[in-house]
Order: C-alpha cells, then sequence, then structure tokens
C-alpha cells in the first residue's frame, strides 16, 4: 500500500503547475490615434521591418550589427550557460558516484634475524547512491531549468529587438543631423553675404553701425551652432560604431551616405492584433521567468518530505601475502533522510518560493502593460508629429517667401536692414525645427516597430556565436554536443488568443 501510494506520488510533483495569467484588459484594447491608412497584408510581419526603409545602408549596418554586436554575443553565450545549467538539473535524476576511494602500498620489514620481508597491499571502494525521485523534486529542478533556458532564448531575441532599433534609429539621427548642418551652412553662407554687404556699406559710410553689427551678430550666433551639430554627429558615429563591435569612427559605411529621409507609409496598426505585443521577446522573457519561478516551490515543497534512495558500497582489499585472501564486499539497501526537525524552516523556504513566484507573476503583467504604453506612445508620436510636420512645412515655406520679400524691399529701399535680419532668423529657424521633426517623425516609427517587438529572428548556433569562439570554447573545455545540436525553439501564443500559453510552454 506504501508504495502504491509513493507511486501515485511519483506521477503527480509537488508545487503548482504553471499557467500563464489571462490579460483581461487585453482582449478590448486596440491603439486608435494612428493607422487609417489601407490594408497592410505584411504588418505583422516585422522579422526585417527595417527593409521597409528600401536603404541598403541601413540593412547592411543592421546585419552587419547582428553578427559583430558584443551585447548580442553576450545573450547568445548566456543561452549556451543555460543550457548547461539544463543538463545539470537532469543529470541529477540519474544514480550519482558518490565517493570513491582506493589506496595502495609497498611494506618492506627488515628484523634482527634477517628475516626481513615485503609485500603489497591495497584496497578500492565506492558508493554509489540513486535518489527515486518520489515528490517530483529533480521533475519541477528539471522544468524550471528548462524554462530558464528558453528564458535565455527569448532574451536573446529581445536583444535583436533592440540592437535594430538602435541601430537604425542612430542611422537616421546621424542623416538628421547632416540635414541640420548642410542648414546651417547654408544660413551661414547667405549671412556673410549680408553681413559682408553691410560692411561695405559701413565702410562707404551708407549705412549704420547697428545694421553692421546685428548683420555680425547674427551671421556669427549662426555659424556658432554648427560645431555643436558635428560633435553630435561624431558621437552617433561612434555609438553606431560601438554597436557594430568597432573602434570609434570606424565606418566606412558612412562615407558619402547623403541627408536624405526617407517618406514612409504609414504602418496601419487596425491590421495587427492587440495580441501581437504578447509575443514581444522581452514579455515571452517575462513568462518563462515565472514558469521557472513556479517550479521553484515544487522543488522547495519536495524538501518537506523523505529522501528516498537505493544505496550501494562496492568494495575490494587483498594483498600479496598467501596467507590471507583478498576479500570483494558487496552492500546494497534502501536509505531515507528527512529533515523533521528543520520542518519550519522548509516550510518558510516554500513561501519564500511562492512570494518570489507572485513578483515575477507582477512582472509579467507589469511588461505587458509597458508594452502596451510603448505601443500606445509610439502611434501617438506618430501622429502628432505627423501633423507637425505639415504645419511645419507650411511655416518654413512662409518663412522663406519672407524671406524674399524682405530681401526684396530692402534693396528697393522700402524697408530697414533689420526686417531682413529677422527674416533670415525664421527662416533658419523653421528649417532647422521642420527638419529635426522630420527626424523625430522617422524615429516614432521605429520605435513602433521596436514597441511591437519586431527585428528578431529565430536563433541559431551559427547565429549566436561565431565559428572563431565557438572554436576556442571547444578547445578550452570539452562541450560534447552541446554546442552543434540545434537550439529549441520557444512556444509562443498566437494572435487570435490573449494567452494561448499554458502549463510549462508559456
Amino acid at each position: 500500500m506504501v508504495l502504491c501510494s509513493l507511486g501515485l506520488a511519483a506521477c503527480a510533483p509537488l508545487g503548482p503547475d504553471y499557467h500563464e495569467p489571462q490579460i483581461n484588459w487585453l482582449a478590448d484594447w486596440q491603439p486608435s490615434l494612428y493607422g487609417e491608412a489601407g490594408v497592410d497584408p505584411q504588418a505583422a510581419d516585422l522579422s526585417q521591418w527595417w527593409q521597409r526603409f528600401d536603404d541598403g545602408v541601413l540593412t547592411d549596418l543592421v546585419n552587419k550589427a547582428r553578427r559583430e554586436n558584443p551585447g548580442l554575443r553576450i545573450a547568445g553565450l548566456r543561452l549556451l550557460e543555460s543550457r548547461a545549467l539544463l543538463g545539470v538539473a537532469t543529470g541529477l535524476k540519474y544514480p550519482q558516484l558518490q565517493q570513491l576511494n582506493a589506496t595502495g602500498a609497498y611494506v618492506y620489514e627488515q628484523h634482527g634475524s634477517g628475516l626481513d620481508r615485503e609485500f603489497n597491499t591495497g584496497n578500492a571502494s565506492f558508493d554509489l547512491g540513486w535518489e527515486l525521485d518520489f515528490w517530483g523534486r529533480f521533475l519541477r529542478s528539471i522544468e524550471s531549468a528548462d524554462a530558464a533556458y528558453f528564458a535565455s532564448i527569448t532574451n536573446q531575441h529581445d536583444v535583436q529587438v533592440l540592437l535594430a532599433a538602435q541601430v537604425a534609429r542612430l542611422y537616421y539621427g546621424y542623416k538628421t543631423t547632416l540635414q541640420r548642418i548642410e542648414i546651417a551652412q547654408n544660413n551661414v553662407a547667405l549671412q556673410q553675404r549680408s553681413y559682408q554687404i553691410t560692411e561695405q556699406l559701413f565702410q562707404q559710410g551708407q549705412g549704420s553701425e547697428l545694421d553692421l553689427q546685428q548683420a555680425k551678430s547674427q551671421y556669427l550666433a549662426t555659424q556658432a551652432t554648427i560645431p555643436a551639430l558635428q560633435l553630435g554627429l561624431q558621437q552617433q558615429r561612434n555609438a553606431l560604431s560601438a554597436l557594430l563591435g568597432r573602434a570609434p569612427d570606424d565606418l566606412p559605411e558612412l562615407e558619402g551616405v547623403d541627408s536624405r529621409l526617407p517618406e514612409l507609409t504609414p504602418l496601419s496598426l487596425q491590421q495587427i492584433p492587440a495580441t501581437l505585443l504578447l509575443r514581444r521577446p522581452d514579455v515571452r522573457t517575462a513568462a518563462w521567468t515565472a514558469a521557472a519561478q513556479s517550479a521553484q516551490i515544487g522543488v522547495a515543497k519536495a524538501e518537506l518530505y523523505p529522501s528516498i534512495s537505493l544505496f550501494g558500497t562496492f568494495g575490494w582489499s587483498g594483498n600479496s601475502l598467501e596467507l590471507t585472501d583478498n576479500v570483494t564486499t558487496t552492500a546494497l539497501g534502501p536509505t531515507m533522510s528527512w529533515n523533521i526537525f528543520n520542518y519550519g524552516r522548509l516550510k518558510n523556504a516554500v513561501r519564500v518560493q511562492d512570494a518570489r513566484l507572485e513578483q515575477v507573476l507582477e512582472g509579467y503583467r507589469s511588461s505587458v502593460l509597458n508594452a502596451a504604453r510603448e505601443i500606445d506612445d509610439a502611434a501617438s508620436r506618430i501622429a502628432q508629429t505627423g501633423a507637425s510636420q505639415t504645419i511645419l512645412d507650411q511655416s518654413l515655406t512662409a518663412a522663406e517667401r519672407s524671406l524674399e520679400i524682405a530681401s526684396r524691399r530692402y534693396r528697393e529701399g522700402y524697408s530697414d536692414f533689420q526686417r531682413v535680419l529677422d527674416a533670415q532668423a525664421r527662416s533658419f529657424a523653421q528649417a532647422d525645427r521642420a527638419i529635426v521633426n522630420r527626424g523625430d517623425h522617422v524615429a516614432a516609427i521605429i520605435g513602433l516597430y521596436q514597441a511591437l517587438g519586431g527585428g528578431w529572428q529565430a536563433a541559431t548556433l551559427e547565429t549566436v556565436i561565431p565559428a572563431a569562439v565557438k572554436h576556442n570554447m571547444h578547445e578550452r573545455t570539452d562541450w560534447g554536443d552541446l554546442l552543434d545540436e540545434p537550439l529549441a525553439t520557444p512556444a509562443v501564443p498566437q494572435p487570435s488568443s490573449p494567452s494561448a500559453a499554458s502549463g510549462a510552454t508559456p
């Protein structure tokens, strides 16, 4: 009867079976601030969203960053670490060699009677134990390690998402800064010409010193904006170099790049299921982390019950003397250990694991809320920068026309030079604001792709670690097949269901 009870317990591991929490509000949530454009049949395919920008330089930079970025390599190596830890957890369910002893000696005895003798003696023994997993402690440990392994895979996916967005944002930030420098240089040239004219007029006695000093002040002020812009340009180059794993300013790909920004077709959020955010890699990582912690409750609960093992000792001892025989010993039998006097401590250990589970579950819910917030923020930013761009373009057109009129009226003697200076200042300011806003609009679209979790592809050993690193690891350590076996593919909820995963497949 006892054996039957133990057998039933072995079929039902202690602790809860993990079920991914339902996000009740998600079924009715849909961002509506952006995306009234037509249907985009490829809206849900965001794995290589940067190709929609139709920019060969950007595609080349992203592909190189995916191969060379140090942070992505670290995420890949952590994946291999978690795979090895899964192997550790799996190995615990098999018999363990607990102790191995072996001794040997050569003995030489010399007696006063001249009866010297010599002989050899030795013994060897080893203990073998196999703890039976009646309470599912090892099973839950494997489940936890398995979920942690999947979490490392989705974390690597998340690093891909962040990396692609960072490269694109820096690249178009670089182009935006280039265009701002060009605008500033054009205005410097225009204002320098105005300053030279006022200087000549002043020297000829036909102009006032006030016009001269005002023209000079505006010319120098505009010129002073260029060094700060060039500093920003250099910092953007250095940041891109770091993402590609290179020394500062090692970016021949940017040589000859023009300053034009793309005219992008709006992405229709109406064609993207709201539940797509549940497939974001960071949300999946939070779900797998919760699954790993859930299994730890079962591991802690198993400590409350007796540990039953099969134990065996095998030994041999002998010597070279003919008077005694060699001895072989064998002992087999069950053993049981139970920390019954530490019951209070063990109960509190279970409570600790349960509290930790609730913390990571809250972290999962928070990650979903944060994902929704980022999508809505990005959509709002796209809508607002798009609306602002129309107004700023009209304002720039008006400022340029105002400058044209003011310059003509000054040449014809109908207005003073101050009107020209004011028009130049407004034209420069509006041109700079317009290009900054256009860059913000592109960055907002990149942010939307990132918020939707786009930009990752399934990890393979070839993409996780370069061949040279793999060779070094093989040379340094016996990795067996762990550096050659295909990586697992974590399950993800389908877009049609708020939470399609349960059990050990969040």
